[in-house]
């Protein structure tokens, strides 16, 4: 839920931007050409997590019963554009810690089993539409490489417990900058990465699981 309010409050706060007025998102007005090469943005970002993972029959745990908190985190990114429509996008914030629950299993209900760090950058190319107007809509393809560390996972009975360190995946992305001066930008960003790991205990794989996230971001830009 936390997700669809926050696509909500991006949506309004994207109309609130444009004035409301449909003939903004058309028109330049008296904004001199976009400057500069380079942009970067600072975005507040929901993570919401899809929580998807192998059922574990030894202990009783189903299907998707493996879940990872959803969270707001902050985010950075840094674009060069190559053309006024062609840019590249790096992706980049802190490591961010996530708590682990399983959710049934033969321990009983929801068992919180510890937590991990993981850090996610990731690069895309953007075709951005309309680089001469107010309003300017994007959208973006690319990889995500996320690093998984500081493990802390502890099921009673069977022990510690590890996720594989690193995962490869494709990120797709849609947007819009809108412009407030010369240099400044409101933005709305959505991306859908896919990232999983291998959870196992005593070196052997007993589940997988596919964190898949959709990120929504809302925040600003400066180009220069």
């Amino acid at each position: 839920m936390a997700f669809y309010r926050l696509a909500a409050v991006a949506a309004a706060a994207g109309m609130f931007a444009a004035g409301f007025s449909p003939a903004a998102f058309a028109q330049s007005t008296d904004l001199a050409p976009a400057t500069g090469n380079w942009m970067v943005r600072l975005r507040a970002v929901n993570l919401t997590a899809a929580n998807k993972s192998d059922a574990v029959p030894a202990l009783a745990i189903p299907a998707d019963a493996i879940q990872i908190n959803n969270k707001v985190l902050p985010e950075l990114d840094i674009s060069y554009f190559f053309t006024p429509h062609l840019a590249a996008e790096l992706i980049l914030t802190y490591p961010q810690q996530h708590d682990v629950t399983v959710m049934q299993s033969a321990l009983g209900g929801p068992t919180k089993i510890g937590n991990f760090r993981h850090l996610p950058p990731i690069l895309t190319m953007q075709y951005h539409f309309t680089p001469e107007s107010r309003f300017k809509p994007y959208v973006g393809a690319g990889i995500n490489y996320t690093r998984i560390s500081n493990v802390n996972l502890q099921v009673p009975g069977v022990g510690p417990l590890d996720l594989s360190k690193n995962s490869f995946g494709p990120a797709l992305q849609v947007g819009f900058d809108y412009r407030l001066t010369e240099r400044l930008y409101f933005n709305v960003d959505l991306k859908k990465t896919w990232i999983s790991a291998d959870v196992k205990a005593a070196g052997q794989t007993i589940s997988k699981v596919k964190v898949d996230p959709w990120l929504l971001g809302v925040g600003l830009g400066y180009r220069f």
